[in-house]
């Protein structure tokens, strides 16, 4: 029987002695990937609506979305007015200074698009950016903290864009609300003040700006309840109503932002050409077939649908619905997604600069990678497999490093248009420094920091110009070419794991939405099998150790989000490990 380690006791040592290195990871980075901390968890239902939904990661961001659907907005239109006050009132996940990738389904034209909003390099970084004067990687929070770190925002133009192709209502009207609630204020939630005052030991006082906002005078942390207004952000947000998005790629934003990321901590590079450069790219959906449905995602730069996909096309040929949920499924999930994140290490990156197997999700490939799984047995760490590839090249694996400033929403308007998004700055507070009343990313600790490993080229290494490797796996299920269901998460490379489950809750056990994604969370990154500190997922893990995994207990908090589209009506959830918000007419 392997060793069970609790979340009192998952420190990085107990990890290092449970499993070892994983693909390179230390145990302290391995840590550092899984999200937030649960501030508190409430019991939810899941919320029927006949007309629109909206379910986001904060109240008042719901509130303004569910507002813009009622006055006859377009799930576009609700998309720019929840991400604007989500910069607001949510700042430690998302906001104008990150990136993301969005899902829009055009009920016109029976279409799905992508749209990659991802922040990008800067035309001058190299693949020794992450090596210092001995070419020795940087550690991790080293990296983060300062200017350095930060990609060219694509938040703002994607919102224009998407508005551009899909509005209804005027762009200013969409932006007005978060202007009027920056200036009044509003209340620091128990899960951001958690968050300030968690990241204060990872430098978030570090920049003047950021220190005045986040900390009181006497430089706490703010409190629970403070009212905090944010009068740079409305100034800001006032340009954005005004000009669009051209201020901060081409105008003062722009400036104000090369300005900011040349701090005396660890200053960037970025320059005026390179955000004036920066475009939104339309790319087609990677979708797999499982259980009569398509699940569709993000492509390149993004993991996400590639290894959701992998995923579920390995466990197709196993009948969950008759296993149901239990240890055997979880044993199930998880060994999937060992052999899924080998592929993901190996291969995947930016497929505008790397080439990458055409075969991922080749189904006599997945059959045969499915094939691996002894149904009684964990296999430990997997290796990656050979897909179908003509264009073969030798590589090596990268590691997960820690991300936790993301966040999902789902958006289904009166006209059938539908929207699932996942933003982000990267790791919470991203990069720390601030400008406009609005945080920048730290993005491009997102790339792998060695650009080789044992004489041979990591797929995800620094290029100029190009995307870091993503996990954000905003996801459209589709029944008979129709969408049946929307849904993603935050969480670092975990979303990969609690977006394939939440699928598999709903389209293999039938269940309710809110009850799919209550259930206890589990990950594995290719290394321990990490499950939810609950109760129920005490049992789990227990069932899983006596299966051979090497298995630790701990918080992992999830951020799932999701709209079922049945027949006659809407059937959304918000995860109860966040703030989160469902709405609907």
């Amino acid at each position: 029987m392997r060793r069970l380690v609790r979340s009192a006791l998952f420190t990085a040592a107990a990890v290092a002695a449970a499993s070892g290195p994983v693909l390179g990871q230390t145990a302290a980075t391995l840590e550092q990937a899984l999200p937030e901390a649960t501030q508190a968890l409430a019991a939810r239902e899941s919320v029927e609506a006949r007309e629109f939904m909206v379910a986001a990661a904060h109240p008042l961001a719901v509130e303004v979305g569910h507002d813009i659907l009622a006055r006859g907005g377009s799930a576009a239109d609700a998309a720019v007015a929840v991400q604007a006050m989500l910069t607001l009132v949510e700042p430690q996940s998302s906001g104008l200074g990150g990136g993301g990738f969005l899902l829009y389904w055009n009920a016109a034209t029976e279409s799905l698009t992508t749209f990659d909003a991802r922040e990008r390099a800067p035309a001058a970084a190299d693949e020794g950016y992450w090596l210092d004067a001995e070419g020795e990687p940087l550690s991790f929070w080293d990296a983060v903290v300062g200017g350095r770190s930060v990609g060219v925002p694509g938040t703002p133009k994607l919102l224009e864009v998407l508005h551009a192709r899909h509005g209804r209502l005027p762009w200013a009207d969409l932006i007005d609300p978060a202007i009027a609630q920056a200036e009044e204020g509003f209340e620091v939630s128990p899960r951001l003040a958690g968050a300030i005052a968690d990241a204060q030991e990872r430098g978030l006082d570090t920049f003047d700006a950021t220190r005045d906002y986040f900390f009181d005078a006497e430089g706490a942390p703010l409190a629970e309840g403070t009212l905090l207004r944010n009068p740079d952000l409305a100034r800001t947000l006032r340009l954005y109503a005004d000009q669009g998005a051209a201020p901060f790629y081409e105008g003062a934003i722009a400036r104000d932002i090369v300005a900011a990321v040349r701090t005396d901590t660890n200053p960037g590079i970025l320059e005026l050409e390179d955000l004036a450069s920066y475009e939104v790219i339309e790319r087609a959906p990677v979708c797999v077939e499982y259980r009569a449905h398509e699940v569709c995602g993000m492509g390149p730069p993004s993991s996400g649908a590639l290894t959701v996909g992998q995923i579920l096309g390995m466990l197709e040929g196993f009948d969950l619905r008759e296993i149901g949920p239990g240890a055997e499924a979880a044993h199930l999930l998880l060994e999937a997604g060992r052999l899924a994140f080998a592929d993901r290490a190996l291969y995947m990156a930016d497929a505008d600069f790397v080439s990458m197997p055409e075969g991922l999700l080749d189904r006599d490939y997945l059959r045969d990678r499915a094939a691996l799984i002894d149904p009684e047995t964990s296999m430990g760490q997997a290796e990656a497999g050979d897909p179908p590839w003509e264009d073969a090249h030798l590589r090596a694996p990268d590691s997960e490093r820690p991300r936790r400033g993301t966040t999902h929403f789902v958006i289904v308007d009166r006209y059938g248009d539908m929207v699932s998004a996942t933003t982000t700055i990267e790791s919470g507070f991203g990069s720390r420094v601030m400008t406009g009343g609005f945080l920048l990313n730290n993005e491009l600790t997102d790339f792998s920091f060695r650009p080789e490993a044992d004489g041979q080229p990591i797929a995800n290494r620094v290029e100029g110009g190009k995307r870091p490797r993503s996990s954000m796996s905003p996801t459209v299920v589709l029944r008979d070419g129709r969408p049946a269901v929307l849904v993603g998460s935050p969480g670092g490379a975990a979303i990969i794991g609690y977006t394939a489950a939440a699928i598999i809750a709903i389209l293999d056990w039938q269940m309710d939405p809110q009850a799919a994604i209550d259930r206890p969370n589990m990950v594995t990154l290719n290394g321990p099998s990490i499950i939810e500190d609950t109760a129920e997922g005490a049992e789990l893990a227990e069932a899983l150790a006596a299966m051979g995994h090497e298995v630790s207990l701990r918080d992992l908090n999830s951020g799932l989000h999701v709209i079922v589209v049945a027949e006659d009506r809407l059937i959304s959830a918000a995860d109860i490990r966040r703030e989160g918000a469902v709405r609907g007419q």
